[in-house]
C-alpha cells in the first residue's frame, strides 16, 4: 500500500473516531438535557409579570433564579441553602447577580405566611420559591436552575475546579482557605461557599462567597478547553441540576447571550438582623428592596417604579 493510500486509511480513521464521539456526545447532551428538564405550570409559558414571553432569538433581556438546594438524594427537596437572582442583558453585555439572605423575612406565597424567604422551596418547591422571590422583588423570573449542593461537588471537579480570589483567611470544614488567588476542587468550592462563622459579615459574606463559585462555574463552563471532559461533565450535571430549559433553548441562550458573561456585576441586598418569637430573621427595608428591584428592572429593560 501506497504511503497516499495509508495517509487517506489514518485520515479516515480518525475522522470516523471524531465523528463516532460526536455522535455519542450528542446523544448524552440530549439524554443530560431530558434528565434535568422540569418544566413548572404557567400560563402562555412565562411569568405573571410579563405582558408577553421573552424572545431569546431577539436577544431580549431574561432573569433566572438560581437555587442551590440542601439534599443528599437526586430528588431536589428541602430547604434553599442558596438563591441567586441572575439578570442577563446581551445588548449590554452584563450579568448582574443579587443573593438574597436566605433567612430574609417576607411573604412566602401561595402559602399565607411570613417566614424566611428559604422555607418557600421546602413548603412549595420552585414553583412557590419563584412566586415569592417575584413578589419580594417585583421583577419576573423567567427561567429557573435547580442544584443540588451535594451533587455541586461532582460538577466542580468535572470542570477541573473553579478559580477565587479569598479576602481573608479561615478555615472550614477541614480545610485552609488562605488569603489571595487560588484553585479550589469541589468539596472545598463547597466548604469554602457555607462558610460564614468566622466572617464577621455573617450571612452577607457567605453570600458574596456563593456568588464568586458561582460566576467561576458560569465561566469555567462557557471556556471548557478539553473535549474528553464533556462527559464527565454532563454526568455530574444530569444528576444535580434541573431546570424549565429545553435543549433547543439552552442552546439559544448559550449562542445568542454568552457575550454576557465577560462582565459580571455582584449585587448585595442589605439588612438588618433581628430575633422574632425566637428567630434569627434579616430585615431587608422596603426603601433597598425597591431600590434593588428597580436596579434589576432596568437591567431587563422593564419600567422603573417610583420611589415615593
Amino acid at each position: 500500500m501506497s504511503m497516499k493510500r495509508v495517509l487517506l486509511v489514518i485520515a479516515a480513521v480518525v475522522l470516523l473516531s471524531i465523528t463516532g464521539y460526536g455522535v455519542y456526545l450528542w446523544a448524552s447532551v440530549n439524554e443530560t438535557a431530558q434528565d434535568m428538564y422540569e418544566p413548572i405550570e404557567r400560563e402562555e409559558e412565562k411569568s405573571e409579570k410579563r405582558e408577553v414571553k421573552v424572545d431569546v432569538e431577539n436577544q431580549e433581556p431574561l432573569s433566572f433564579l438560581i437555587s442551590g438546594v440542601d439534599s443528599s438524594g437526586e430528588e431536589l427537596k428541602g430547604r434553599s441553602d442558596t438563591m441567586i437572582v441572575l439578570t442577563v442583558n446581551p445588548q449590554k453585555e452584563s450579568i448582574k447577580m443579587l443573593s438574597i439572605p436566605r433567612d430574609t423575612r417576607t411573604d412566602i406565597i401561595g402559602r399565607g405566611t411570613v417566614e424566611k424567604i428559604n422555607h418557600a422551596y421546602a413548603w412549595g418547591g420552585v414553583e412557590m420559591a419563584i412566586d415569592t422571590v417575584e413578589n419580594f422583588l417585583d421583577i419576573p423570573i423567567d427561567h429557573y436552575v435547580s442544584i443540588n449542593m451535594e451533587g455541586f461537588v461532582g460538577i466542580v471537579d468535572a470542570l477541573g475546579g473553579v478559580t477565587v480570589d479569598n479576602d481573608f483567611e479561615f478555615s472550614q470544614s477541614g480545610y485552609r482557605f488562605p488569603v489571595g488567588e487560588q484553585k479550589l476542587s469541589g468539596e472545598e468550592a463547597l466548604a469554602y461557599s457555607r462558610m460564614r462563622k468566622e466572617d464577621s459579615r455573617g450571612d452577607f459574606g457567605r453570600n458574596d462567597r456563593q456568588r464568586e463559585i458561582v460566576e467561576a462555574v458560569i465561566l469555567e463552563a462557557a471556556d471548557i478547553s478539553s473535549i474528553a471532559r464533556a462527559g464527565d461533565i454532563l454526568d455530574a450535571v444530569g444528576r444535580s441540576v434541573r431546570t424549565d430549559l429545553t435543549l433547543s433553548e439552552m442552546w439559544t441562550i448559550q449562542s445568542n447571550y454568552r457575550g454576557a458573561r465577560h462582565q459580571v456585576e455582584q449585587l448585595a441586598l442589605e439588612g438588618e438582623n433581628e430575633r422574632i418569637d425566637g428567630l434569627y430573621y434579616v430585615i431587608v427595608s422596603d426603601e433597598d428592596r425597591k431600590e434593588m428591584s428597580n436596579e434589576l428592572r432596568e437591567h431587563l429593560e422593564l419600567p422603573i417604579e417610583s420611589n415615593e
